[in-house]
């Protein structure tokens, strides 16, 4: 009877944590930010900062269309937060203007107004 008992307990067990194994699974998305990126500098910047972000699984700027490439866990982040990410490193996302402290703190050559070199 006991045996019967621990086999139907063991049974139960398992098949609660794969439920909850089944919930937990976590959806990978794909967002593209316009970004006011200027140079290859802009590029490692924005690539290196934002891929410390919670939930970033990589990021990729395009040097011609200056589009920002974030695949990220959506259990972990979001679009809006990446925008914000964004705009603390210094440059605008999308509608979403840039920081001005971090803009400030940019090299000359990748604030808005200068020439892409």
């Amino acid at each position: 009877m006991k045996l019967k008992l621990g086999i139907i307990i063991a049974i139960l067990c398992m098949a609660i944590m794969q439920v909850n194994a089944q919930e937990t699974k976590t959806t990978i998305d794909t967002v593209k930010i316009q970004t006011s990126a200027k140079c290859n500098d802009c590029k490692e910047r924005l690539e290196h900062n934002i891929s410390f972000e919670k939930g970033v699984k990589s990021v990729e700027l395009d040097n011609e269309t200056k589009i920002l490439t974030v695949v990220y866990k959506t259990a972990k982040t979001n679009k809006e937060k990446i925008k914000i990410a964004i705009t603390k490193v210094g440059y605008d996302a999308d509608e979403m203007p840039a920081d001005q402290k971090a803009h400030d703190r940019l090299p000359a050559c990748c604030q808005k107004g200068a020439e892409p070199h």
